[in-house]
């Protein structure tokens, strides 16, 4: 009987062992962790720090689906992979012998040597042991600093003024998230922020964390020269493989695990998906590493057919992803870059309450339609999967924008007023049409 061993038990390594079991009745399977004994939601942690969800609520399965599935889960730490010999070694266990291997493991926060980054109460917002840590650190917190503007970084802002926990944000760019976000959209993004109380320092950089008497985070100090007092320092400036464990043996890695279109190493009967998988040659218009949660869905979903007899290569398609600055839902597709591309010009309309706004982007001189960001704005993705695959012109987008509303009821009446700023901007007469359910349907 052939045994399949995961390592990680993320979103990647879960959707891998499950489509593995659709596809393999007889085969044996172990989900390998050393975070949780059973799959959570991830992106669930911010809810249940504050108040929303309890833990049980984050986990998609019943903690029965496992044993029915006949899916074995091990609780332990990978201490080393002797591949030659196909087995693990645990830090509190006997080796493990596999036949295929599949590496999930995820990532952990970047530390990039700040003196005192090491200290109790500076830590990241990742796994469900910080989450764990945060609620140690956070009775009698009067201020967290957080480093690095991103994603984890505005939910980690979010979490610490749920307990009245005040924020200073530092940012090393000029503008929030500047690397993803164009300017407008940044723009709109930071004046939210700010609304709630988060106070953003623009151009400034972590230098040091100052310990107390206690030998616990008292203060940083900034770029600028100066000191901020705190109790909280949430690291946030974006995640790492965390593939520490793998850097000596004969596996291929850069930054990430190296894989090929089919998620193979360049060990046999080993692959690599998720956060810790790095392409060598990277889908068209995708990234060599996309740490998001629907990638390592997709990947795990492959995987598990290639494993089971159906090679099948990786293939993700037009880049998209969503998320939530606190009170403003943001989502994105195709294109946008945080820097305008040669050759390519962008348009951008903002409702006059500055917090729904959209982005769109297209080529200079044929005006094929290359990305959209929305925020404050539910749209379909099936919709603008289909105009980019059909390479439709933002003409043709904006005329048939109603046909992407999420919640039409909501959304109708900005239509016009959208159309109207491209219309007056580049010199045009586009009218939207009214949406049309038939022709939306049919689009799957």
């Amino acid at each position: 009987m052939t045994h399949i061993a995961i390592i990680g038990n993320g979103i990647s390594g879960v959707t891998a062992a499950r489509h593995i079991r659709k596809r393999d009745s007889q085969c044996r399977i172990t989900l390998i962790s050393a975070e949780t004994d059973h799959f959570f939601s991830r992106t669930a942690l911010m809810y249940i720090y504050m108040g929303h969800m309890k833990f049980e609520n984050t986990k998609p399965f019943e903690d029965h689906f496992w044993p029915k599935n006949r899916i074995d889960l091990k609780r332990a730490y990978v201490e080393k992979v002797d591949f030659a010999n196909k087995t693990l070694h645990f830090d509190n266990d006997a080796p493990m012998a596999y036949d295929v291997l599949v590496l999930a493991c995820g990532s952990k926060p970047n530390k990039f040597g700040w003196p005192g980054q090491d200290l109790p109460g500076v830590q990241g917002l990742y796994s469900y042991q910080d989450l764990e840590t945060l609620e140690e650190n956070s009775p009698g917190a009067k201020r967290a600093v957080i480093v690095g503007g991103g994603l984890i970084g505005v939910e980690f802002a979010e979490m610490m003024l749920t307990r009245d926990i005040k924020v200073s944000f530092l940012v090393r760019e000029n503008r929030f998230w500047g690397n993803v976000l164009p300017p407008e959209d940044g723009d709109m993004i930071m004046r939210h922020m700010r609304e709630h109380h988060v106070d953003l320092r623009l151009n400034t950089e972590l230098k040091e964390v100052i310990a107390g008497d206690d030998g616990r985070a008292r203060a940083v100090l900034t770029s600028t020269g100066e000191e901020i007092p705190c109790q909280i320092v949430g690291l946030t400036a974006g995640v790492s493989p965390n593939i520490a464990f793998l850097k000596e043996s004969d596996l291929e890695t850069q930054r990430g695990i190296m894989v090929n279109e089919f998620l193979e190493t360049n060990i046999p009967d080993v692959y690599a998906i998720g956060d810790c998988a790095q392409f060598h040659q990277h889908p068209t218009g995708r990234r060599p590493m996309e740490q998001v949660w629907y990638t390592g869905r997709m990947m795990g979903e492959t995987v598990g057919a290639t494993i089971t007899g159906k090679k099948t290569a990786y293939k993700p398609g037009v880049w998209f992803n969503s998320a939530k600055f606190f009170d403003i839902e943001y989502q994105t597709y195709g294109d946008v870059p945080g820097k305008a591309k040669e050759g390519q010009q962008s348009f951008w309309w903002e409702h006059p309450e500055g917090r729904i706004g959209v982005k769109l982007v297209f080529d200079e001189t044929t005006h094929r339609f290359v990305g959209v960001n929305t925020f404050g704005i539910r749209m379909r993705h099936v919709v603008f999967d289909k105009w980019f695959h059909e390479e439709r012109s933002v003409e043709y987008v904006l005329e048939y924008l109603p046909d992407a509303n999420f919640d039409p009821e909501f959304y109708r009446k900005h239509e016009k007023s959208i159309c109207d700023k491209f219309n007056k901007e580049f010199n045009t007469n586009i009218k939207p049409r009214k949406a049309r359910w038939k022709r939306i349907l049919n689009i799957a």
